[in-house]
């Protein structure tokens, strides 16, 4: 005990130097938690880039080709998705909901997406969270666009502007459909996810875009002239259909989609109607899930999750060595300090254990300032890490994993501070260690 209050009464003397050291070991601390945290949840995250989908359903290409192409907007498939087999298909039992989605279109370098109200109300991303809105609403009209949180931001759009879409996914387009102008009527909030780059316009205004039907303006501003031009029967005909558009002004459908999503009442049936979708007759298609398709990805990607484990190998690697380094520098100003206590009568075994508590000490203390300014910077910077890249960082009590860590730093740290303390050990008064010196 005695020692032990020795060695608290010398780190207060030279405050100064230790807590230099204190505070590098406790920087090294945050950086390995906050890494090791980030590490984790990345891969959390990567995994649940789409979440509560339970099968995309493609053209037959390949499994992280059509995962790519349909969630992450890289790449393209040559082949789609008939409408009759996408309604033959979500007819089954057991579908809960489906959202189609259409891809091949652009503006200047963003995805533009066609879907249905559908893709707003189930699409979910993260831990199941549901995609909401900044500004806006969802479109309710054929030529409305939403647009993601990036795409408003890097373009400077904002409610009510006019957007031109280009055929093609490219930055460069030699066609625009000048002629079908989409208004923006909602900008959703940050989800670190392609949703963020991705321009989301109603399914129907794809066929129409390409010349499947009439145009946006013929379709909404030229009603009256229809009228005058077809017979009595035709015009009430047309007014039916036209009184019938009011009330859901995004009817219509393209003959072909780029993928759908699927949610299921039961885990059964997932597995069931994947079975029939990748032995369907009429088409070539190809039904994968999600998570399972992102895990294998993640594994391709394996060598992010190495270089996130060297960066906190290193970082506690350069922790130590500063820590010896000053804890040598320390010793040999304290010649006169060790030379005073051997001369009132201490061994060199009490030398040895008052560096080694100290060094003990040092370590324990950087390592909880360390645990508490990792718990700060995860609280200040979860919420940009989610909006910024994605990772949804939690903020829980340290794991078995973490402690273990902190454990083996403790450890390590006493070591590193055995070095000195033997150096202390084999000093005697013709070393030099005399009080005159």
């Amino acid at each position: 005990m005695i020692i032990a209050k020795l060695a608290y009464k010398s780190l207060l003397n030279r405050r100064a130097s230790v807590l230099l050291t204190l505070f590098t070991i406790a920087i090294s601390v945050m950086l390995l938690l906050s890494i090791e945290r980030v590490r984790i949840d990345a891969k959390s995250s990567f995994s649940s880039t789409i979440s509560g989908t339970d099968l995309i359903v493609g053209a037959r290409t390949g499994d992280i080709q059509l995962l790519l192409s349909s969630v992450f907007r890289i790449g393209h498939t040559n082949n789609g998705v008939s409408w009759k087999s996408y309604e033959y298909i979500t007819s089954q039992r057991g579908v809960k909901w489906s959202i189609p989605i259409s891809l091949g279109d652009s503006h200047k370098g963003q995805a533009v997406l066609g879907t249905t109200l559908d893709y707003f109300s189930h699409y979910r991303f993260a831990k199941k969270q549901n995609l909401t809105f900044n500004k806006g609403h969802p479109f309710a009209a054929i030529n409305e666009v939403v647009l993601g949180s990036e795409v408003a931001n890097k373009l400077g759009y904002k409610l009510n502007d006019s957007i031109v879409i280009s055929h093609g996914m490219g930055n460069t387009s030699f066609h625009h459909h000048d002629d079908n102008p989409f208004k923006v009527v909602g900008i959703l909030n940050p989800t670190g996810t392609p949703v963020d780059k991705t321009l989301h316009i109603p399914l129907a205004a794809i066929d129409l875009i390409h010349g499947g039907k009439a145009s946006l303006e013929h379709e909404h501003g030229h009603e009256h002239e229809h009228e005058h031009e077809h017979e009595h029967e035709h015009e009430h005909e047309h007014e039916h259909e036209h009184e019938h558009d009011e009330d859901n002004n995004l009817v219509g459908h393209p003959k072909q989609i780029t993928a759908f999503l699927m949610g299921f009442n039961s885990p059964l049936y997932t597995l069931q109607i994947r079975r029939n979708i990748n032995q369907y007759k009429p088409e070539a298609l190809l039904g994968i899930m999600p998570t399972v398709t992102l895990k294998e990805l993640w594994e391709m990607l394996a060598i992010v999750e190495k270089i996130l484990l060297l960066f906190s190998a290193v970082v506690v690697l350069v922790s130590l060595l500063g820590m010896l380094t000053t804890l040598l520098a320390n010793l040999s100003q304290r010649r006169r300090e060790l030379a005073i206590l051997r001369s009132v009568g201490a061994r060199p075994w009490h030398l040895f254990t008052l560096i080694s508590i100290e060094s003990l000490l040092t370590t324990l203390l950087g390592c909880l300032v360390g645990s508490a300014l990792y718990y700060l910077v995860i609280f200040s910077a979860g919420g940009y890490l989610q909006s910024h890249a994605g990772i949804s960082v939690n903020l829980t009590m340290l794991s078995y994993y973490e402690l273990g860590l902190i454990g083996v730093i403790m450890a390590a740290g006493f070591v590193i501070g055995l070095i000195p303390a033997t150096r202390a050990y084999f000093y005697s008064l013709s070393d030099g260690m005399s009080i005159k010196a």
